[in-house]
C-alpha cells in the first residue's frame, strides 16, 4: 500500500507541533529540526547582502554569521503573537550577517572617526558656500592642519566597504541598503530611473572644480590609474588619492540633497 505523500496543510501542521513542542519543552531535537526547516532564510539573505560587498568577502561567512542570527531568532520567536517567523527571522540573520563583517572590519575606528568628521564639515561648507571648497577651507572650518586633512582623505580612499544599514548622509534617515535593486523586481520604470540617475550624476559631477572634475572623469570613465592620473596632472599618486576621495564626498553630498529629488 503506498503512502501518500504529505500535503501543504500537513507541512503547516508539522512545523506548528514543531514550534508547538520546542516552546513547551526546549527540546533539542525540534530546535534542530526548525533550524533546518528555515535554513534556506539564511542562504537567502547572505545571497542579497553580497550584491553590494567585495568579490574577496567569502559567502560562506556571510552564511555562517546568519546561522547565529537564526539560530537567535527561533529562541527569541513567540508564535502565540501571531507574527509571521520568516519576517521576523530575516531582520535577525541581517543583522547577524552586518555584526560579523563590522568585526573583519580592517579600518581602525579612528580612521572612520575621522572620516564621518570631514564629511559632516564637507557638506556644511558645500551647503554654506554653494561649492566645494578648498583643502584649506575644509582645515579652517576642522580647527586642522591641511596636512591632517589630506592625510585622512588619503586613508578614506581604502574604505571600500560600508554596513548596508549606514545612513547617505548626515541629515538623512535612508540607508544604503535601500538602494539597493531588486533581483526579482524589474519594473518598467527602471530604464526612466536608470536615466534619471546618470543625469543628476552628470550634473553633479560638472559642479565639481576643474581638477576634481578631471580626476572623475579620467579614474571612471577613461580607465586611467591613480598613479597615471598623477602623471597627466603632475602630481603624486598619493595626492590623487586625495582628490579623489574628497570629490566623492561631494558627489554623495549633492546628490543626497533635495534639489537632486
Amino acid at each position: 500500500m503506498t503512502t501518500p505523500t504529505p500535503g501543504p496543510d500537513s507541512q503547516v501542521g508539522d512545523i506548528s507541533s514543531l514550534w508547538q513542542r520546542f516552546k513547551s519543552t526546549q527540546d533539542p531535537k525540534a530546535r534542530e529540526a526548525l533550524i533546518l526547516q528555515y535554513s534556506p532564510l539564511v542562504k537567502f539573505v547572505a545571497g542579497r547582502v553580497a550584491v553590494s560587498l567585495p568579490r574577496n568577502v567569502d559567502q560562506a561567512d556571510l552564511v555562517s554569521n546568519g546561522v547565529f542570527g537564526l539560530i537567535d531568532a527561533i529562541d527569541k520567536f513567540e508564535p502565540e503573537r501571531g507574527f509571521k517567523f520568516e519576517t521576523y527571522a530575516i531582520n535577525r540573520i541581517k543583522g547577524s550577517i552586518l555584526d560579523g563583517l563590522r568585526a573583519l572590519d580592517w579600518v581602525p575606528r579612528s580612521v572612520r572617526s575621522r572620516a564621518r568628521e570631514i564629511e559632516r564639515s564637507l557638506s556644511e561648507l558645500e551647503h554654506r558656500l554653494h561649492r566645494t571648497p578648498s583643502d584649506e577651507e575644509l582645515a579652517a572650518h576642522m580647527s586642522t592642519g591641511v596636512d591632517a586633512v589630506r592625510s585622512t582623505l588619503a586613508e578614506m580612499s581604502h574604505l571600500g566597504m560600508v554596513a548596508l544599514d549606514e545612513l547617505v548622509g548626515p541629515e538623512s534617515s535612508t540607508s544604503m541598503g535601500e538602494f539597493l535593486a531588486d533581483p526579482g523586481g524589474i519594473g518598467p520604470e527602471a530604464a526612466f530611473q536608470a536615466e534619471e540617475t546618470r543625469h543628476i550624476l552628470s550634473d553633479a559631477i560638472n559642479r565639481l572644480p576643474d581638477r576634481e572634475r578631471l580626476v572623475v572623469t579620467l579614474y571612471y570613465f577613461e580607465g586611467l590609474t591613480l598613479a597615471e592620473i598623477g602623471e597627466v596632472l603632475g602630481v603624486t599618486e598619493s595626492r590623487v588619492c586625495q582628490i579623489h576621495a574628497k570629490s566623492v564626498l561631494s558627489l554623495k553630498n549633492r546628490m543626497a540633497e533635495p534639489t537632486f529629488r
